[in-house]
């Protein structure tokens, strides 16, 4: 069986998720026997998101193989339970740099360089990269941004090409769209996804099936007008609505119908669905038995994208231990020595999230300080886990001006400096320390007893490392170094033996937590904060329903 290709858009308005659409159909596929992969195509000319700012665009989601890419790729992950790579995600920056490295070195004999054919050309190169490597059956492709878009332009046209290119019955067009409701009306309206079509069928994309994202059920009279003015079958107009987890749309679909429409359009060979797992963890997540509260300590915590992966990291963490993790977030920025234990009042655990640059260092010291003195669990990652070093150089071993050198490059204690390989780079994307890297466990340590291992492989996004010339200061204070990487000596996990759970990472394992591979480390720590909040009386016990999740 060839490779089959489906094309996700989007209308109307941005935000609808498109990404989760694709995850949970990717999630469908791999169901029933298919292997499948997403990839995301930015209209951005960024080359990739790892400059820009949280605030703006979320997360910057690492691969395996170190590329900094969007957060989607954090849902394809964890619906799907792959690897994605760099292939994955493809932005307008990275597709123009490629075309002008190219034009630089000849390869087009001198030709003027356009953006037909140049640049769709290189569009559809990326998309069969990941077809032409015999590993999938199915690419979906998730094209950023709304139809109509300037922007978005060279992707439509590339796709229109590539449905004539690789054969029609190898392609499938999704349009995902907003019907919105009218409260004055008092009624659903279509068209917004009328125009919407319209525009995409301009650009010579005719949809086959169209996803209508809504707030209130479709009844038949709106499905139908749908699919008589957009030109589809009326089994091909899909609602989307609102689901209490993200975890659920998957099972939704499912009973819409989407996925059979997809296969028998595609003509693919499937097998008897293997869902329970699925359902099972979405039971688990929408049907707790009680709730604890953690603290998220950051300085981007106005924008919850920012920190994507851990809050679902948190969500698996809390499925594993039949408990709901709510979070607390708790600006870095507002945090004081002086108002610390009011804002942690009722905490059960405490997470220090990572960042770059000084702001809001003195809060996260705070939160380090009242966790480790309390006896809160406390989970520190990146950032947090050179916070937690700082934290305990100055207060427990005694070195008051242990800093790291991002903050202070004079200090007299440099507990936290940049790595070594690090020091000459002028860039600044795509030149940290970046993508897996082994790290080797102690023992006797929580983190081992959490991964079951000796050798784990995590994934990295920083310059700045704890500072082995220093480090004995740490050891002789009675800080534990029980995690390090093999090849380079680095500390990768540190720990204080005498407190119920305190560890600090320099890797970011949010990022490898799935459904069906819950992350370890947050497995533990929210099992650790469920203990302390039932020794504190901060557990909250929630009312079992008696409603089943959709099957």
């Amino acid at each position: 069986m060839s490779t089959k290709y489906i094309f996700v858009t989007g209308g109307v308005a941005s935000s609808l998720g498109k990404g989760i659409i694709c995850a949970s159909l990717g999630r469908l596929l791999v169901a029933q026997g298919l292997k499948v992969t997403v990839q995301k195509l930015d209209p951005y000319i960024n080359v990739d998101p790892g400059t820009m700012n949280p605030y703006e665009h979320g997360e910057v989601y690492v691969t395996d193989d170190g590329a900094e890419t969007d957060l989607d790729l954090g849902h394809y992950e964890r619906f799907l339970d792959i690897q994605t790579s760099q292939s994955n995600n493809v932005t307008t920056g990275r597709i123009y740099n490629d075309v002008i490295t190219k034009e630089r070195q000849g390869a087009y004999l001198g030709k003027t360089v356009q953006v037909i054919p140049h640049i769709t050309d290189e569009i559809q190169s990326h998309v069969l990269e990941l077809g032409k490597s015999g590993k999938y059956d199915v690419v979906i492709v998730e094209i950023g941004g709304t139809v109509g878009d300037i922007e978005s332009l060279p992707y439509i046209e590339a796709v229109r090409q590539l449905k004539y290119n690789v054969g029609r019955k190898n392609t499938l067009s999704i349009h995902l769209t907003l019907v919105p409701y009218l409260a004055a009306a008092g009624e659903l309206k279509t068209k917004p996804t009328q125009h919407s079509v319209k525009t995409l069928s301009e650009s010579g994309l005719q949809p086959d099936i169209i996803v209508c994202r809504s707030e209130h059920e479709l009844d038949s009279s709106i499905r139908s007008k749908v699919a008589r003015f957009c030109n589809v079958d009326l089994e091909d107009v899909i609602a989307s609505l609102d689901a209490k987890s993200i975890y659920e749309v998957p099972l939704l679909m499912k009973k819409e119908g989407l996925d059979k429409r997809v296969i028998e359009k595609l003509q693919l060979e499937t097998k008897e669905y293997n869902l329970d797992n699925w359902i099972g963890f979405v039971e688990a997540v929408c049907d707790p038995s009680g709730a604890i509260e953690i603290a998220l300590v950051g300085k981007y915590v106005e924008h919850h994208d920012s920190y994507k992966s851990i809050v679902e990291a948190f969500i698996h963490g809390g499925a594993v231990n039949d408990c709901k993790v709510n979070v607390r977030w708790v600006q870095s920025d507002d945090l004081t020595k002086d108002n610390v234990s009011k804002k942690l009042e009722g905490i059960s655990g405490v997470l220090v999230a990572p960042g770059f640059g000084g702001r809001g260092i003195s809060g996260k010291l705070a939160a380090v300080e009242y966790a480790r003195v309390n006896k809160i669990p406390f989970f520190g990652i990146c950032l947090g886990m050179q916070c937690a070093v700082i934290e305990y150089a100055q207060n427990v071993c005694g070195w008051e001006d242990a800093n790291s050198t991002e903050f202070e490059d004079d200090c007299e204690y440099p507990i936290i400096d940049i790595m070594h390989d690090q020091k000459d780079i002028e860039n600044m994307g795509g030149t940290m320390r970046l993508g897996k890297y082994a790290c080797k466990l102690d023992k006797d340590s929580n983190s081992y007893k959490a991964y079951g291992e000796e050798l784990v492989f995590e994934r990295h996004r920083h310059r700045y490392e704890v500072n082995n010339n220093l480090r004995y200061k740490l050891v002789e204070g009675g800080l534990a170094l029980v995690g390090m990487n093999p090849e380079r000596d680095l500390v990768e996990i540190v720990e204080i033996p005498n407190h119920p759970w305190f560890v600090g990472v320099q890797f970011h394992p949010e990022l490898k937590s799935t459904v069906n591979n819950p992350q370890p480390l947050f497995v533990d720590f929210v099992k650790a904060s469920l203990k302390h909040a039932k020794a504190n009386e901060q557990y909250s016990v929630l009312k079992k329903s008696k409603k089943k999740v959709i099957k």
